[in-house]
């Protein structure tokens, strides 16, 4: 791992996991690094360890097996739900956490997922690992907070009592046009958003709300989001609502 802190530290280096987001991006030449850092023989990056209180998930630890993991969906069911809306299957079976996290796309699902359970970002260099949280990650439009020469290394997800992954795209598989990870811990509410800003977003007001009337009130100060080729700010809006309503419903079900 010493090798690949180094190489990461080099202008204009990229670090290549699953590569199913880099490589459209170099396709399309949206992308022109100088170097790539191929850290998939890194397999200490792939493992899932339960701690005291969640799961620590390495950054190569793929969409397919968060989807399938035993132990994701008994501690985390979130991310399972999550995982089974990214994309389709080739591209599960490549993408991994850590890339997704790292390239930090808005529209992503784990991020959203991340924030709502207050995760801890794990991030290595050759000054030891550094812990981030989530809130404190994701700091703007494809833009974290990883400095030069860190790798992110593993996330870990704190359980919740209670949670709710759904989104809403024009296909299943293409990116989502909105989606809400929402969890209850302790009588307590986080409803995290993905897709209607340039980071996700925590709905703080929705969150603290007591009604669902309340709680979408506050969303409309909570969200402010921007029209994309085919959806007004409006319709995201709405669609925030629409899944508010049905995320609030779902966590107030009896176990």
């Amino acid at each position: 791992m010493p090798e690949a802190f180094e190489l990461a530290a080099r202008p204009g280096a990229r670090i290549l996991a699953g590569g199913q987001s880099l490589i459209p991006s170099l396709n399309m030449r949206l992308a022109t690094p100088e170097l790539l850092v191929d850290i998939t023989g890194l397999r200490e990056l792939a493992s899932i360890a339960r701690t005291a209180n969640g799961l620590r998930i390495g950054a190569l630890v793929t969409h397919a097996i968060l989807e399938r993991s035993p132990e994701v969906a008994e501690d985390i069911p979130l991310l399972a739900q999550a995982a089974a809306e990214v994309a389709h299957p080739a591209i599960r079976n490549r993408g991994t956490l850590g890339g997704s996290l790292a390239l930090a796309d808005p529209a992503a699902e784990y991020p959203a997922c991340a924030l709502a359970l207050e995760a801890t970002i794990v991030l290595a260099g050759p000054r030891g690992e550094r812990r981030v949280p989530a809130s404190r990650f994701f700091q703007g439009l494809f833009e974290t907070d990883i400095q030069p020469g860190e790798l992110l290394i593993a996330a870990e997800f704190p359980r919740a009592d209670r949670s709710v992954f759904l989104e809403l795209a024009r296909r299943h598989g293409d990116y989502a046009i909105v989606g809400i990870a929402a969890v209850e811990s302790k009588g307590a509410r986080r409803f995290a958003y993905c897709g209607v800003g340039a980071t996700p977003v925590l709905a703080a007001g929705a969150s603290r709300a007591t009604t669902l009337d309340a709680a979408l009130q506050a969303l409309r100060q909570d969200l402010h989001p921007v029209a994309d080729l085919y959806h007004s700010a409006a319709t995201k809006l709405h669609l925030a609502g629409v899944l508010l309503s049905r995320a609030w419903n779902t966590l107030a079900k009896p176990h």
